[in-house]
């Protein structure tokens, strides 16, 4: 078995899995796949690929061959779908008048997409700032707390992610990009707090968040606090208590509460952003992925009116601060979302998960613990439920079985599988992608 620190992500590109998956492949697609590793720098989870794709479309992928894939996975980006025929007719009229404003000027659409993104925030989050990628937004986020507070230190979560540039994995960072990088003496991290669903749902987390005044008590020189709110990855849902005692201790210290939300809102959870399931009001939060609808990169923090403060500094400073085309993309998906009802559609579908999950629970004792919220679920795997010991081998074994049948998805921490569909996908598309699970575990257990 290979070891477990190597393994945090379930799909990586050097595994034995991998091997035997890419010695399967057809020599088209093993052509393409050469001509890839021969030309891009070779990262994990990365290249060299597992396969070529040529189209998407609504949930699917589709290969070289016309082989369609229910992508489960997506990168966080295909809320509304891949290629979103309103979305696209919307960024195609705004290509042809405006597709590019330089810094120095404003445009209509940016203003207008501001305007429709802000009216679905708290009133005291009215500000905000554009920038091309989630990990650029992170950046922004912790330059402006620094203005705000005078002060450069940050806590964050245990093996949390916000991002792969040097200021973002500072900020959290698995051991995936942080590995050659040195020390960040800027950073505390305390302990995740424990998920408040699933089978194996805990307390309120009450102690984890205590930890951060432990630390807020010991040390002044801290800024702000950075989280998930919903934990993407692994999908760990802390509870509202956890979220509540957060907040007052972020307000009794002075210290900014930095939600990053970049993988996870829009819809994602069954509500617009994620914090709305917690009641509370965060100080900062980061958007990115979805924002562009799967069209544009687009990416922001939004922020409150108090914390306007850093005019003489730039705190992004981005080339395509104001991009017409991505303000286009994201108005159009705000519009989609709301025009068909979708947070309402993924409501309902998190009812019908957890119940197809449950029952994958009940007749699987590898599955250790099912979890989720919205249209983001986790199923974890394991040796045995006493003990909760990671299987990682299934997992990845079940992730290759799920492709070779048409369902791509994300293995989190070696042993969890993360479903996370684009939120238009039907109730038989569903119940299909439930049932290649259950024939994997079947076949493969």
């Amino acid at each position: 078995m290979q070891d477990l620190n190597l393994r945090i992500e379930g799909d990586v590109n050097f595994s034995d899995e991998r091997k035997r998956w890419t010695t399967k492949l057809d020599q088209e697609t093993k052509l393409v796949l050469a001509e890839d590793e021969k030309i891009f720098m070779h990262q994990s989870l990365s290249t060299p690929c597992f396969n070529v794709i040529s189209a998407c479309y609504g949930i699917y992928l589709e290969d070289l061959h016309g082989n369609k894939i229910m992508d489960f996975h997506g990168n966080n980006v295909h809320q509304v779908g891949y290629r979103n025929e309103y979305v696209m007719n919307k960024v195609k009229a705004q290509m042809d008048v405006l597709p590019f404003s330089p810094r120095r000027y404003t445009n209509s659409i940016s203003i207008e997409f501001s305007e429709k993104l802000l009216s679905y925030f708290p009133p005291q989050l009215n500000r905000l700032l554009y920038a091309p990628g989630g990990t650029s937004a992170i950046g922004m986020a912790l330059k402006l707390a620094r203005v705000v507070t005078g002060k450069q230190k940050i806590v964050s979560l245990h093996d949390s992610f916000h991002g792969a540039s040097i200021d973002a994995i500072a900020a959290g960072g698995e051991e995936q990009f942080k590995k050659y990088m040195g020390e960040f003496p800027d950073t505390i991290n305390i302990s995740q707090p424990k998920t408040a669903l699933g089978v194996n749902a805990n307390q309120d987390s009450l102690a984890e968040a205590n930890e951060l005044e432990e630390v807020l008590k010991n040390d002044k020189s801290i800024g702000a606090f950075i989280a998930e709110t919903v934990r993407n990855t692994d999908v760990i849902v802390s509870s509202k208590s956890y979220w509540k005692r957060i907040r007052e201790i972020c307000t009794q210290y002075g210290v900014l509460l930095i939600l990053d939300e970049i993988p996870i809102a829009f819809g994602r959870t069954g509500a617009m952003f994620a914090f709305e399931h917690f009641g509370i009001v965060p100080d900062i939060v980061c958007l990115g992925k979805g924002m562009g609808a799967g069209i544009i990169p687009m990416a922001g923090i939004v922020t409150k009116e108090e914390y306007n403060i850093a005019s003489d500094i730039a705190l992004g400073h981005y080339t395509f601060e104001k991009n017409p085309l991505g303000a286009a993309a994201g108005l159009a998906m705000l519009e989609f979302l709301e025009d068909n009802k979708i947070i309402e559609k993924v409501i309902s579908d998190q009812a019908f998960m957890k119940e197809q999950l449950m029952k994958l629970y009940d007749s699987h004792s590898a599955i250790g613990d099912v979890r989720g919220i919205g249209l983001l679920w986790a199923i974890e795997l394991v040796f045995d439920r006493g003990t909760m010991e990671k299987d990682c081998d299934l997992a990845e074994k079940v992730m290759y079985y799920a492709l070779k049948h048409g369902m791509n998805f994300k293995v989190s921490g070696g042993n969890v599988i993360q479903l996370s569909p684009a939120l238009i996908i039907n109730r038989e598309e569903l119940k299909r992608a439930v049932n290649i699970l259950d024939n994997a575990f079947h076949e493969l257990i």
